[in-house]
């Protein structure tokens, strides 16, 4: 005889629900690389500028590790997309800004202070932008000099003017009011350079899971042993040729006659068609 009293096997089984959480090991990065530029801004507020470019540098090594970790550990997710980009508001967006204006732009006023909001907000809608395009546009190129490059720029040229002896009173290779008029340009055009269409190569097809000729890691070692020489001289030195190779390639791809925009086909809103040739 049936027992009534019993549960039938439907209502017997119990649904678990998984408990949703995040990926410690790409989030770590993240984590570290928001660290450097809050020890940037910190160490700016200081007086100690070389330091404050340093952390720029190593938020930037970071950053370009966590995506690089979750793709290969397959620990993606939307959390960590959105903890990635408000860290690089912070550590190539704020902090550079920051950094340039206690560095040198507070001596030229209010176009300093013009200067360094013209750079963060130009961050803020290049990282807006970017997660807005990012299955539209070419995984090859980015759309606008990528923030942590821009970062560069600017840390870099700080970095390497305190290491030559540049600083505020004091007068070397040029004049500090020659200095700071310089910082603003350097400042404007990474800022402005971050909003244009202009492509610049992403090394997103570098795979680094294939194997590669003896002599890639051969040149690897001699690269590390060139930075080595004198970090702030081949460091800004490279990123000063990444910042000009966008508007190369752009003017090459011009001259030939081939389409110019890094976006195939756009139908977020608002509609991008046609604004990227």
């Amino acid at each position: 005889m049936h027992d009534t009293n019993q549960p039938d096997d439907d209502s017997a089984l119990v649904v678990h629900k998984r408990r949703k959480g995040i990926y410690i090991l790409p989030n770590l990065f993240t984590l570290a690389a928001l660290f450097g530029g809050f020890y940037a801004i910190v160490m700016a507020m200081n007086g100690r500028f070389d330091l404050a470019a340093v952390g720029v540098f190593c938020a930037m090594v970071l950053d370009s590790l966590d995506g690089r970790v979750a793709r290969m550990t397959n620990t993606q997710s939307a959390f960590g997309e959105q903890m990635d980009s408000l860290s690089d508001m912070v550590s190539f967006g704020a902090a550079p800004a920051l950094i340039a204006y206690e560095w040198a732009l507070q001596d030229l006023g209010r176009w300093g202070w013009i200067a360094a909001f013209v750079y963060c907000a130009c961050a803020a809608l290049r990282l807006a932008r970017f997660n807005v395009n990012t299955g539209v546009v070419d995984k090859r190129y980015f759309q606008g000099l990528p923030s942590p490059a821009a970062a560069a720029l600017v840390a870099g040229f700080i970095w390497l003017m305190t290491e030559l002896g540049v600083g505020r009173g004091q007068d070397g290779l040029m004049t500090w009011a020659q200095t700071t008029w310089l910082m603003c340009a350097f400042t404007l055009y990474a800022g402005l350079t971050m909003v244009t269409n202009v492509p610049f190569y992403s090394f997103k097809d570098v795979q680094m899971k294939k194997s590669v000729p003896f002599v890639v890691i051969v040149l690897i070692a001699l690269a590390i042993a060139v930075i080595n020489i004198h970090p702030p001289i081949v460091l800004f030195g490279v990123f000063v040729a990444y910042g000009l190779s966008g508007y190369a390639v752009y003017i090459w791809r011009r001259t030939r006659g081939v389409q110019v925009s890094v976006i195939s086909t756009s139908t977020d809103e608002p509609d991008e068609r046609g604004l990227h040739k």
